[in-house]
């Protein structure tokens, strides 16, 4: 179609940066650019709900550890027949409802923050619903907005590039966004985080309507849960598609919850240095872990092809869980802002190289459901790290638990290496199949 050929100036601009490639096309590029101003009150949200609970339970690690879960524990259950649906409706569409109904939650909880209706451990109930109903879309609209991705690159082969930049949008956001929430809530409280990240989702929802996506042809359909064992079937049928899997959701478990204890470091521990406050100190943690994933993806953005990928798979949460127990052990802000650095960047190329992977394996008619056990394992395990952090900050305390989920990580990745030669032999012909070069 003659739309999907339009260069614009500013594509012309970007054409000779092979790390902005997928951004030449026009529909990556409005969904790049609404993504990206939302995301920032996104993290602004999330920073504050954090602090707001931390205060409102009366330093509470465990009730910490429940409104993570609570707000993710959807995800385990839905996102595998969210993936149905996603390989048989209109995905544009599906992704305009909910970022509505997530505009929807925000308004809600700036509502009743900036009333004064949310200020003690009675109230902690209404967090909670908020926190779940969040979670409820998030289900829905992960595996959609992955699968989308295919539908919006003007060439398949911009695919892993988007899917970088995509990353990159979303760290550049937790990068900005709690550094501007720990300032807010400093000055103004919390309530003002919920209502700029209400504020900023007509923005997204706008550029949004603005994307022109071709129909997709139609397919057989069968009983929802015959479609659903068949995805079930298909993606732990196979170890290149397993293995990256099951790594994914131990990394959820372990190591990509450890953000449920920033309120309790940047209390307790870190609180006070440098002349901050705890709710700065916590936005200046997030936002370290942020500039190490921008890194990440800026690396995933410049690689040219899937060579060695699986390695680092591998290789990223080692560095995870080297980060978390140099956290957990350091007193100090100016050591402890690098180490969450180096976790940052562990986590998103442990995520978004997943990401890149599967997505490069999948059949399209498979790809919502494949996309959904994706979902599941890095959102649906991250409840059961949040609920796990907490229990275990609560017995042993944050730092004993930041050691031991950091050396959880470690094993886990010796053992998914010591399992790669097979995984790269039963991964060989499903490539040539594609006609994807996998040598150096």
């Amino acid at each position: 179609m003659a739309w999907q050929n339009e260069e614009s100036s500013a594509s012309r601009g970007v054409k000779g940066l092979a790390v902005f490639r997928a951004l030449r096309g026009r529909n990556y590029r409005l969904f790049f650019c609404g993504q990206g101003i939302s995301l920032v009150g996104t993290w602004m949200q999330t920073t504050a709900l954090g602090w707001l609970v931390y205060g409102m339970t009366d330093k509470s690690k465990f009730h910490l550890g429940l409104l993570g879960f609570v707000a993710q524990i959807p995800a385990f259950f839905l996102s595998p027949l969210a993936g149905v649906f996603t390989d048989r409706w209109n995905r544009h569409h599906a992704l305009l409802a909910t970022q509505t109904l997530l505009m929807l939650q925000a308004g809600v909880l700036a509502t009743l923050t900036l009333a004064g209706m949310l200020t003690g451990i009675e109230q902690f109930p209404h967090v909670l619903l908020l926190a779940f109903m969040a979670g409820l879309v998030a289900a829905v609209d992960v595996p959609n907005r992955q699968s989308f991705m295919i539908d919006i690159v003007d060439r398949r082969e911009h695919l892993p590039n988007a899917i970088a930049l995509n990353s990159f949008a979303f760290n550049g956001a937790r990068l900005i966004g709690p550094v501007i929430a720990g300032a807010l809530i400093v000055s103004v409280g919390e309530g003002y985080c919920f209502l700029i990240n209400a504020l900023s989702f007509p923005v997204v929802i706008v550029l949004v309507l603005a994307i022109r996506v071709p129909p997709r042809p139609d397919r057989p359909r069968k009983h929802p849960f015959r479609e659903l064992a068949e995805g079930a079937r298909y993606a732990f049928g196979l170890a290149p598609i397993r293995a990256p899997l099951i790594l994914l959701a131990c990394m959820g478990v372990f190591g990509m919850a450890c953000g449920t204890l920033y309120p309790v470091f940047s209390s307790d521990v870190l609180g006070g240095q440098w002349g901050l406050d705890g709710g700065q100190v916590q936005g200046m943690l997030i936002s370290a872990t942020g500039l190490g994933a921008i890194i990440g993806a800026v690396y995933l953005a410049m690689r040219r092809d899937i060579h060695g990928l699986d390695r680092m798979l591998g290789v990223a949460p080692i560095a995870l869980g080297l980060g978390l127990i140099g956290f957990g052990l350091s007193p100090w802000l100016i050591v402890s802002l690098p180490l969450l650095v180096v976790a940052g960047f562990g986590q998103m190329v442990q995520m978004a190289g997943t990401n890149t992977i599967l997505q490069t394996l999948v059949d399209d008619d498979k790809r919502g459901r494949l996309m959904s056990f994706y979902a599941m394992a890095f959102m649906g395990a991250a409840p059961l790290g949040a609920l796990l952090y907490g229990s275990l900050a609560q017995w042993l305390g944050a730092e004993a638990t930041l050691t031991l989920c950091g050396s959880a990580c470690i094993l886990v990745a010796v053992a998914y290496l010591s399992r790669l030669p097979r995984i790269r032999r039963e991964a060989k012909p499903i490539y040539e199949r594609l006609g994807i070069n996998t040598t150096p």
